[in-house]
């Protein structure tokens, strides 16, 4: 059964979502849990010819990241469940399949929700999708309606 569960958490339905979905596989498996808010590399833009990086608006996001985070550790603690958690800056698929097999998870989760039209999933394309297409172990897409 699985030893080292990887959660990507956004704050959102969906993550908490598989927040719960999560809590139960520790209750079932025993196994430790890693939660990871991935933040996207920031670059403000001023035009067509460029942008820029400002480290004021990056750290500021981090430390919404951290807060997000923070927050689903807290629901874990309260429902008697240990975990630990990090930020990760970068693109999301690749910066979550790395961090799995740095911690040797042989589950990540991750959740998703169902978007109504059809050109809202075009536009928005398949994060779940590609992480399964990329992840060296099993993934759990908990779904929301």
């Amino acid at each position: 059964m699985y030893k080292r569960i990887l959660m990507a958490y956004d704050g959102s339905e969906a993550g908490q979502h598989a927040l719960l979905e999560c809590k139960d596989l520790m209750q079932w498996t025993g196994a430790a849990l890693t939660l990871v808010a991935v933040m996207p590399h920031h670059i403000d833009f001023i035009g067509a010819e460029g942008g820029f990086y400002d480290p004021q608006i990056t750290e500021r996001e981090k430390e919404n990241y951290k807060k997000i985070l923070e927050q689903g550790l807290q629901v874990l603690s309260t429902a008697g469940f240990a975990a630990n958690g990090e930020v990760l800056v970068g693109e999301t698929i690749s910066e979550i399949t790395g961090y799995a097999k740095k911690v040797e998870a042989d589950l990540i989760v991750v959740g998703h929700k169902h978007l109504d039209s059809l050109a809202a999933r075009w536009w928005r394309g398949s994060s779940s999708g590609a992480l399964i297409e990329h992840a060296h172990c099993s993934v759990l897409v908990a779904i929301t309606q």
